[in-house]
């Protein structure tokens, strides 16, 4: 694959300038990865917006259905769907005002990459946002 990851430094420009943080697939459960990782960056000072059609409300905020009901810019959309969602996710991402498409660890797709990057976006993939974040403070 010739996916290429923006430096740990890049990262950490990445995370020190963002603000709104838009989840994909964030859970209600607490027992889940996204949630514990959402937590985490809501406790940090970070505006999560849960992405998810089949929830009310996670962490205490609406849940939107769909990238495109967010109203306003979105610093990082951060995707929480398995490899073979991450093109349609891709899609709708580059449809609204966002900066940086973000997939967790183990979620790799060459597609929605080349989509994005062929588009001018910054792309971070296979790398979990609470992990960097704490080797970036």
């Amino acid at each position: 694959m010739t996916i290429e990851i923006p430096s740990r430094d890049e990262l950490g420009v990445i995370l020190k300038k963002a603000k709104r943080v838009a989840v994909v697939g964030l859970s209600g459960n607490p027992e889940r990865t996204s949630y514990m990782v959402s937590k985490a960056m809501q406790d940090a000072g970070y505006e999560i917006i849960p992405v998810n059609p089949t929830v009310g409300e996670v962490l205490g905020v609406k849940a939107v259905k769909s990238l495109k009901e967010i109203e306003g810019h979105v610093d990082i959309v951060n995707v929480f769907r398995r490899s073979e969602h991450l093109l349609e996710v891709a899609m709708v991402f580059a449809e609204i005002d966002a900066d940086v498409f973000w997939s967790q660890l183990g979620c790799i797709s060459e597609d929605a990459y080349n989509f994005l990057k062929d588009k001018g976006f910054t792309v971070v993939m296979d790398r979990c946002i609470k992990v960097e974040h704490a080797l970036t403070k």
